[in-house]
Order: structure tokens, then sequence, then C-alpha cells
């Protein structure tokens, strides 16, 4: 018979690699306002404040996936 804790603690492991993945993902993206101009070869920086955005959905559900996956370990320790 399949123990719980285990199965829940390996559930964990998996949704924190995917989680620490995204999280990854987020690090290497350019932001929205700087843009690259070849043909100059150099980098602008257009700011207005009302578009910059400092976060994208993949580094927020990689947050949220991490925290579960503590919440399942924490939850298989105690099982």
């Amino acid at each position: 018979m399949v123990e719980y804790d285990v199965v829940i603690a390996m559930i964990g492991y998996l949704v924190g690699a995917f989680g620490g993945l995204l999280i990854f993902i987020e690090l290497f993206q350019v932001p929205s306002y700087v843009r690259y101009k070849p043909k100059l070869n150099r980098y602008d920086v257009e700011i207005k404040p009302t578009e910059v955005q400092q976060y994208t959905l993949a580094g927020r559900v990689g947050a949220l996936m991490i925290a579960i996956a503590f919440s399942l370990e924490f939850i298989a320790i105690l099982i």
C-alpha cells in the first residue's frame, strides 16, 4: 500500500520544481520598457509609469507554486 506522506511529499517536490522553473524563466525576461535598436547598437529606456509591469504572470504563478510546495511538505511531515 502507498504511504500517503511519501506521495504528498513527492507532489510537493514536483510542484516546487515547476514553480522554481517559472521563477527562473521570470528572471531572464527583458522588461517591456527596454527597447534595443540594432542599427545604433544601443538600448533605449522608455518609461511610462502607468505601463510599467514589474512581474509577469509566470513569476507570480511560480511563487504561488513554491508556497504550495512548502505547504505540502509541511503536511507530509505532520502525517
